[in-house]
């Protein structure tokens, strides 16, 4: 296959594709969700999100033969059809895993600041600790905050140090934030793993966080389950039937967002860019693009924090969940119709977030600590210009 041949389709919302793969052929741009075989008839290369489905309703009789997709999870694509037919593969693991946890991050820091708890106070439960659970994991204990682990797949291959089962997970933890993949077969489905029997078991005052996929907890029991216990505080990005979100369940949720808690762009360039390295390796080219190229400086690069400042000041700067709270709100009174379009344009739209990473911060003792834990750069070269000026 000669790359001046190629027709690489795309999901239109993937980041960077001029400047990773317009070197490498034509470039078709599509919206994910209505990506279907007509799009694919004169197709080399397809590269997906995770709303697209691919399978072999999608492929069958078409030219594909190399399929990406930027996104860690691949419940989306039917891998041993792709083998069978001989289509190459490749999935971004990592990708965006960051811009989850800081997701999760963010959104109990503003509870916590709202609601007057804290953080380090709080048992965190950890189910699913694959790329995204455990680097959760890690800046959790790196913060100093207990955490308990379940991962049944992993207790079968590493056996049970380390971990706990569901039950007791549920019964412990103050937090419980998911990261399963979606799995409906197998010795470990993770479909309607919540439902009535689980929730019920849940704390009093728990928090509950969907991050994963929508369909790990049955919406309709949740719904229920909240009416019953309002005491229960509820964050979901994620939705069973999406682009579709039920009204309801939204309205009693303390934290309702429009599945972008992998949304950060240096997530999605990532995502894009492990992609890129992963077609040159099949079309055997050599993968000259760095991904430090293409990351665009962040608006905000360098923040002094006074002895004073708490922890949520420079968490709030990066990224407020409540920004994208909002925006979903403003859409549920539409028709189901109408409002699983306004889903979509939300995701396509989505203004620039960045990683804690890119945000280089000047304070000092415990709060440089906590930061530093956080995923902040702690970068206090400033700080001491300051104070060195201040003092001539």
């Amino acid at each position: 296959m000669k790359t001046a041949e190629l027709t690489i389709v795309t999901d239109e919302n993937m980041p960077a594709l001029d400047s990773l793969f317009g070197g490498l052929g034509r470039l078709v741009r599509r919206p994910g969700r209505e990506l279907c075989r007509d799009d694919l008839v004169a197709a080399d290369i397809l590269l997906v999100r995770s709303v697209t489905q691919v399978n072999e309703a999608l492929l069958a009789d078409t030219p594909v033969r190399f399929v990406g997709t930027a996104t860690i999870g691949t419940d989306h694509v039917d891998l041993p059809w792709l083998e069978r037919q001989g289509i190459g593969f490749s999935s971004a693991p990592g990708s965006n895993a960051d811009s989850v946890v800081e997701y999760v991050l963010s959104s109990l820091l503003h509870l916590a600041g709202e609601r007057g708890f804290d953080l380090f106070d709080k048992v965190v439960g950890i189910v699913g600790v694959g790329n995204v659970g455990g680097r959760l994991q890690q800046r959790l204990q790196t913060m100093g905050i207990e955490v308990l682990l379940c991962d049944p797949p992993r207790v079968d291959q590493e056996g049970e140090a380390g971990f706990v089962d569901l039950a007791t997970l549920l019964q412990q933890a103050d937090i419980v934030s998911l990261h399963t993949p979606l799995v409906r077969s197998g010795p470990w489905p993770s479909w309607h793993l919540f439902n009535a029997e689980t929730l019920a078991l849940l704390k009093p005052d728990a928090i509950l966080l969907n991050t994963g996929r929508g369909s790990v907890i049955d919406n309709r029991a949740l719904l229920a389950f909240k009416r019953q216990r309002p005491d229960v505080t509820l964050v979901l990005d994620v939705w069973e039937h999406e682009p579709e979100v039920d009204p309801q369940l939204a309205a009693l949720c303390a934290v309702a967002t429009p599945h972008i808690a992998g949304y950060a762009l240096d997530g999605k360039i990532r995502g894009s860019w492990m992609l890129y390295r992963a077609l040159c390796e099949y079309l055997g080219r050599p993968a000259t693009i760095k991904l430090e190229k293409i990351l665009p400086a962040a608006e905000v690069e360098f923040l002094a924090l006074s002895l004073d400042a708490d922890l949520l000041t420079p968490v709030r700067l990066v990224y407020d969940p409540f920004r994208d709270d909002r925006a979903l709100r403003a859409t549920l009174s539409l028709s189901p119709g109408q409002q699983g379009k306004a889903f979509d344009q939300l995701r396509r739209m989505y203004p620039e977030r960045r990683e804690f990473a890119t945000l280089r911060v000047s304070a000092s003792g415990v709060l440089e600590r906590q930061l530093d834990a956080l995923g902040f750069t702690i970068d206090n070269s400033l700080g001491q210009l300051q104070q060195t000026t201040g003092n001539a």
